[in-house]
């Protein structure tokens, strides 16, 4: 017999964190979270998301043992802005029974009627920011710190449950000498002159802080344009500064500002920290933070997280400054791979700003969606 049950305590919140631990525990490629920092995560004491998002976490039992999770959420701005009248789900993880599957997202569904919504997606986070999509292409590849990994019978699942394909994402990877130094250089010092733009390049993360503000006011409004985008409010953006500016090398943060001193494009790139996650094996302590803090300094694989150009200037090559400014700093710390983000399918416009790379499509994940 299936039992869901909704959890409200410390001690069964980590069991709803560590469950993966388990699940995956003979797979080489899930990149297990760091504990203490997703339980944060889910601490509505710390974490501004649940000023608007309500939640419920579930715990899936069979035989008194744990065989699944899933987090309901619903997104106030996101159905009171966009009107998207939608309940997510998402931190899914399930043995591979459909009955447990049906069972835990039958609570969100119960969530969303509740709230009269129309449809229920998943899996996702709670904005933007957080992780997203059922990997559905890709199983031999690791994972990264900013994305979930899981078995392919997921979307199997999903699909025999009447589950559809909503929104579809695409990773790819590059080796570091498919860049074309010298053309970027020359492309790059154009595009200032032209523009009377400057860039900006640190090497102390509290010389980026006041910065940080401006980049998600243009994170915002160069992403507005996308049907699937939730504003980052500025309670967010304080949670969002603390959280992860200090995890990323400030080599790897670039600015591009006009005469005024008005930003009109960054980027920021993160070393890719799954191997050493992966040994960490969840905990910080006692030589976690050492193999991360290894992986942050001798990076050879850089991930592109986030790229933000003010429309504006969206079709004016500034993104060739960021690229050769990246390209400096690479070259520098002594990167060799460089791999993307999720990114949506149909965002024709950030996949023209990598083609020159060559780049390897070599993960696909989905939402999938249903009516209510």
């Amino acid at each position: 017999m299936i039992e869901i049950k909704e959890i409200f305590s410390k001690q069964e919140l980590k069991a709803f964190v560590t469950f993966p631990f388990e699940l995956y525990k003979n797979n080489k490629n899930w990149v297990p979270p760091l504990i203490q920092e997703e339980l944060e995560t889910f601490d509505k004491t710390k974490n501004p998301v649940f000023k608007t998002a309500d939640t419920h976490f579930y715990l899936a039992y069979k035989n008194n043992k744990i065989v699944g999770r899933v987090v309901a959420i619903i997104n106030w701005d996101e159905v009171n802005i966009l009107g998207k009248k939608k309940v997510r789900f998402g931190w899914f993880d399930v043995v591979d029974d459909i009955e447990v599957t049906k069972a835990l997202l039958d609570k969100v569904i119960a969530f969303g009627k509740e709230h009269n919504l129309e449809n229920i997606e998943g899996p996702m986070g709670f904005s933007n920011l957080d992780k997203v999509g059922c990997l559905i292409d890709g199983f031999e590849e690791r994972g990264l710190m900013i994305t979930w990994y899981n078995f392919p019978y997921y979307a199997m699942h999903f699909e025999q449950l009447g589950y559809v394909k909503e929104k579809v994402y695409l990773e790819s990877k590059f080796p570091f000498s498919n860049i074309d130094a010298t053309n970027f250089q020359r492309v790059a010092d154009m595009i200032e002159k032209r523009y009377d733009l400057t860039h900006l390049n640190f090497t102390k993360t509290k010389n980026i802080m006041p910065y940080v503000d401006k980049m998600f006011t243009l994170f915002n409004g160069s992403y507005a344009s996308l049907q699937s985008f939730v504003p980052i409010n500025d309670i967010q953006i304080e949670y969002f500064k603390k959280k992860y500016i200090s995890f990323i090398n400030p080599e790897f943060i670039k600015f591009v500002m006009d005469k005024e001193g008005k930003m009109v494009a960054f980027s920021i790139v993160m070393p890719d920290f799954a191997e050493a996650l992966q040994k960490a094996k969840g905990k910080l302590f006692p030589t976690g933070f050492l193999h991360l803090l290894k992986a942050k300094n001798k990076c050879k694989t850089a991930v592109f997280y986030l790229i933000g150009v003010l429309p504006e200037y969206q079709s004016k090559g500034v993104t060739a400054i960021l690229f050769n400014e990246n390209h400096i700093s690479f070259k520098k710390i002594g990167v060799e791979n460089c791999m993307r983000t999720p990114e949506l399918e149909d965002n024709h416009a950030i996949h023209n700003l990598w083609k020159n790379f060559d780049p390897e499509y070599h993960k696909k994940r989905c939402t999938f969606i249903k009516e209510l």
